[in-house]
């Protein structure tokens, strides 16, 4: 007889081999930027199964411009050298049709970078060009249903251009990370209160993923020794709540900045795969998450536009939640975003009419 031990360690290795089903099939997870410092951190993670679940194959694919070839290879001898069991595959290119070619997950981290001097007019137009070239290739090679994450700032922009560009592909499958945001909220609020993150749930990022969204704990909640209560009711201080918390996540990226000389990578590959894992697997009962997704003027949000709302998933589908109370105050920094993304909006569809017209 085989030792419980041993049984328990073979499920936290390979978990299907302790099941009656047939393994899972191999899906195709594709990362761009995969060089970079977000892609580095996030590749082994999608490897690890922590993306989409302990029992799914995959087979990686890489894409990074030219220049980043050897380093790119360079990932690609890593993870070879890692033994990962559930890789079954590793591709690495700098072409986009061979990367996107089956792919039925596509995490997109590659992007002009904000460089100083640049306005953020100039950002938008760089993107574009990027994310028409790979908007293309989305609707061309991908496989059909093919879900897709933006990473690339300015994100939520970033993916209403991959929307124009690749028309054949349902706005549901396009979302935007704002999961980072999400995820530095429960901190703040875990850090407040004294309590695991894990006992925090159901604060809401919204709008843009930029300086002007608007982190809310005013539906949030969290597990104590007397039970689940608002948080609200756990910090009783409106100051705190409105001022602090909110400009601590709205400036946390850039304080990483200051503190690491580098953006934030550890933490955004960790909230893209968290943000794909609920997409995919579902989120728990009871339990929103904070994703960007294409509007359709909920909570007076204009539609055509990819802001961040609150939402459950089930069966790899996303719904918004719907019926939350917006008091004024929230009312007008919501606003704050949605006319940010709108003029972020004219400024990119400007460069795409320019673009269409030079086909």
């Amino acid at each position: 007889m085989i030792p419980n031990s041993l049984l328990q360690r073979l499920a936290s290795w390979c978990p299907w081999l302790l099941r009656e089903e047939e393994p899972k099939r191999p899906v195709k997870v594709l990362v761009t930027g995969a060089a970079g410092q977000i892609g580095y951190a996030i590749v082994p993670m999608i490897a690890r199964g922590l993306m989409l679940g302990p029992d799914q194959p995959v087979v990686l694919h890489m894409l990074d411009i030219p220049r980043m070839a050897d380093a790119l290879n360079g990932v690609r001898m890593e993870l070879v050298d890692a033994a990962l069991p559930l890789v079954r595959g590793v591709e690495a290119t700098s072409d986009e049709a061979e990367a996107f070619r089956g792919v039925n997950f596509a995490v997109l981290i590659g992007g002009w970078p904000r460089k100083e001097g640049m306005e953020r007019k100039d950002l938008i137009a760089k993107n574009v060009a990027i994310y028409k070239s790979q908007a293309s290739a989305l609707q061309q090679h991908a496989a059909p249903n093919c879900k897709v994450l933006v990473v690339a700032n300015p994100a939520n922009t970033n993916a209403l251009v991959l929307k124009e560009f690749a028309p054949a592909v349902p706005a549901k499958n396009i979302s935007c990370l704002t999961r980072l945001d999400h995820n530095r909220a429960l901190g703040q609020i875990a850090e407040k209160l004294g309590v695991h993150v894990g006992d925090v749930r159901n604060a809401v990022v919204w709008g843009n993923h930029s300086s002007t969204q608007f982190p809310d704990a005013s539906h949030a909640t969290a597990r104590t020794e007397h039970g689940e209560r608002p948080v609200t009711d756990l910090v009783a201080d409106d100051k705190w709540l409105r001022e602090e918390f909110v400009g601590v996540v709205q400036q946390r990226g850039a304080a990483v900045i200051q503190a690491r000389k580098q953006s934030s990578s550890l933490s955004a590959a960790s909230a893209a795969c968290d943000h794909m894992r609920d997409w995919v697997l579902g989120t728990p009962k009871g339990t929103w998450v904070s994703m960007g997704v294409y509007s359709d003027g909920s909570y007076g949000v204009p539609d055509g536009i990819f802001y961040s709302f609150p939402v459950t998933c089930e069966k790899g589908e996303w719904s918004i939640v719907q019926g939350l109370q917006i008091d004024d105050f929230a009312r007008s920094k919501m606003e704050l975003s949605a006319n940010e993304l709108d003029e972020e909006r004219s400024m990119a569809y400007r460069v795409c009419q320019r673009l269409k017209r030079e086909q």
